[in-house]
């Protein structure tokens, strides 16, 4: 018997493991990836040896004989091998489609957003395991979501799955129906592949359909204008103001009030119990608590599992203190609003460290904490001339372009004590794809430097 045919594009790790849980399941696998390099030729060898054919510089082009086309969430859903092989009728899906497939018997919280999606997901996995739970995170954070499927095949099945979904994987992912659904934040961002607002709005409004449980911020005033009217009313709200800040669904809504996180009409959790600086991470612990709520978890262990979260790494992360300066690595703020935000939740005077791959968006609000908060600014990577230009049109003083991280590092502890400063932040508002394979290689490449080159 022929057994059914795969192509799995992106030797990332999330293909790896949609290859291997799919020769675990019987199929005759193909893994490819238009790069070629050292590190991809040692995997290829590891997976040859496991059965699966490895194509490096490789273009896909889909063929008569394949049944299954599984994509990496970095190929866009719209490039031409892919409408090819929808035309063909081959099925086209993610590999968060290929997980939820194996794993529909379990019960998921699903995060997506702009913004928070994974400190709201790293807390919420940590208040499900400390209530004795097997609630491993995936996605964007974690295991890739086939990782899990492979476990549970083995028999090591989760409780829950805790699912941080982009919108690249929403819309790969067709019949994925989560128990409980979070919709963080909303802001532009990745209009380079979603080409409008809309269209980037719509697909993060797919996942929440499709959920059972829906979770949004009430404290977002794009989502609060337009959520209601696109996914219905029949929501749980989250504000960190009263409950009269609440949109819609009052009574069943997660606020805080004189302290205190109440939920579902109860105090939970003290707010202050949160160990992290901002008002965006007081919305996070909401989101957390609804979710948690949501899924009967009981308040003590919330309580636990808040006043032990230390955060993720990347996100707002104290690396050291130097000479009584701060360096922090905000590597995860890719777009402005990000940015924006992990540069108010910090004290000042601040040297900011910018630049990387630029995004679209409004940078407005971003320029005005820069001005109110920076005593200097470096600038790295391809936006930093545009940066340069942008902010001497905004009147922002005190800008270099050191280019590189190596360079920045160094000469933002002289400007700290040449200036006063307290803090040193990492805070991009860019990808890092010009000069890094990711957000997380830049912010590890951070962290190096402030410990051992000063």
């Amino acid at each position: 018997m022929t057994k059914d045919k795969a192509h799995i594009i992106g030797l990332g790790k999330s293909g790896i493991a949609a290859a291997r849980l799919l020769k675990l399941k019987g199929w005759n696998v193909t893994l490819s990836d238009a790069s070629n390099n050292d590190s991809l030729r040692q995997q290829q060898q590891e997976l040859t040896a496991e059965g699966i054919e490895v194509l490096l510089g490789h273009a896909f082009t889909p063929e008569t004989d394949l049944q299954l086309v599984v994509v990496s969430p970095g190929v866009p859903w719209d490039v031409g091998a892919l409408v090819r092989a929808r035309e063909m009728g081959i099925e086209t899906i993610g590999e968060m489609e290929l997980a939820w497939r194996h794993l529909k018997h379990i019960p998921w919280v699903a995060i997506t957003g702009t913004n928070g999606k994974t400190t709201t997901t790293a807390l919420i996995a940590a208040i499900f395991q400390t209530a004795g739970l097997h609630a491993p995170a995936c996605g964007n954070i974690g295991y890739a979501a086939c990782e899990l499927a492979i476990a549970a095949a083995t028999g090591k099945t989760p409780d829950w799955v805790i699912a941080e979904i982009s919108s690249y994987q929403i819309e790969s992912s067709s019949t994925l129906s989560p128990r409980i659904g979070l919709w963080t934040t909303f802001t532009p961002d990745h209009l380079k592949r979603h080409r409008t607002l809309e269209n980037y709005f719509h697909i993060k409004a797919l996942l929440l359909n499709k959920s059972e449980i829906k979770i949004f911020n009430g404290d977002d005033a794009y989502l609060r204008q337009n959520a209601p009217h696109t996914i219905g009313a029949d929501a749980i709200w989250t504000s960190i103001n009263t409950q009269d800040s609440l949109p819609a669904n009052p009574e069943i809504g997660v606020y805080i009030q004189d302290d205190w996180v109440i939920a579902a009409g109860k105090p939970v959790v003290r707010a202050s119990a949160l160990r992290m600086p901002g008002g965006h991470n007081r919305q996070n612990l909401l989101m957390a608590v609804a979710a948690a709520t949501a899924a009967g978890i009981d308040p003590e262990a919330i309580a636990t599992a808040v006043a032990n979260f230390n955060g993720v790494s990347h996100r707002l992360e104290l690396i050291r203190t130097w000479q009584g300066i701060d360096f922090i690595n905000d590597s995860k703020a890719t777009n402005y609003d990000a940015a924006e935000v992990g540069l108010s939740a910090v004290g000042g005077p601040v040297i900011l460290i910018a630049g990387g791959d630029p995004k679209e968006g409004d940078d407005t609000a971003w320029l005005q904490a820069i001005k109110a908060k920076c005593a200097a600014v470096l600038l790295i990577g391809d936006a930093a001339p545009a940066f340069a230009q942008r902010f001497a049109e905004a009147g922002i003083t005190g800008v270099e372009i050191v280019e590189t991280m190596a360079r920045a590092v160094p000469r933002s502890a002289e400007l700290a004590l040449e200036k006063g400063a307290r803090i040193v932040l990492l805070s991009p508002a860019c990808a890092s794809f010009d000069q890094y394979q990711n957000f997380e290689q830049r912010g590890d490449h951070f962290r190096q430097l402030a410990l051992e080159g000063l």
